[in-house]
């Protein structure tokens, strides 16, 4: 196993983070709900969204100011309304209710990205897919396992030196690592159980 694979093994046996759920239009439309905002208040959103309309066909028949109050916690709700809706009558209309399982096909839904899609990819279909947020792509360049300047390049990169067994779970895992040590502003380097192997600190410290 190389240097690279290690310390992302490390990361995911450390800040362990379990899927929120195996229902793949659940995923969905909570990751849209989840961008720029904070996850206790996308899972208000959820809950609230999930009790009014139980499946895809429920919200297709929803118009968006059906939803804005449902799921306000969630941040720009009038946008993601809007994206959810119309995601949920592609969805219908176009897969019978049924959430695609290839990349290329999660890529034409509305408001759909690399990110949301690799995320419905692991989390609702058990594919090997690595999600790239803000926290993956500024980790894997700050500890050097990659030297990127999009998203996009870093999952690339990633997947040429990251086993497939950890591209799932390690999402979740920075995600936590993110928010508890690797900080954008300030990360807490001294007490980083990785600084001994992370390229910024060493170059910090010499």
């Amino acid at each position: 196993m190389n240097e690279p694979a290690k310390i992302v093994e490390k990361i995911v046996k450390l800040f362990p983070r379990g899927r929120f759920s195996s229902d793949p239009f659940r995923i969905l439309i909570c990751t849209i709900l989840s961008q720029r905002t904070r996850d206790e208040n996308t899972e208000r959103a959820c809950e609230k969204l999930f009790a009014r309309y139980r499946d895809v066909f429920e919200l297709a028949k929803a118009s968006a100011t059906d939803l804005y109050e449902l799921i306000r916690e969630s941040g720009m709700y009038k946008q993601k309304a809007q994206r959810i809706v119309e995601v949920a009558k592609i969805l219908v209309e176009k897969y019978s209710g049924k959430i695609p399982n290839k990349l290329e096909e999660l890529l034409k839904l509305p408001g759909v990205g690399r990110k949301t899609a690799n995320i419905v990819l692991y989390q609702g279909f058990g594919q090997p897919a690595i999600a790239v947020d803000t926290h993956v792509h500024r980790i894997s360049n700050r500890l050097g396992l990659v030297k990127t300047k999009r998203p996009d390049e870093t999952e690339e990169q990633l997947k040429k030196v990251i086993p497939k067994h950890l591209w799932g779970p390690m999402n979740g895992s920075m995600v936590e690592f993110g928010r508890r040590i690797c900080q954008p502003i300030k990360p807490k380097c001294e007490a980083c159980p990785l600084n001994s192997e992370c390229e910024y600190f060493l170059q910090k410290e010499c």
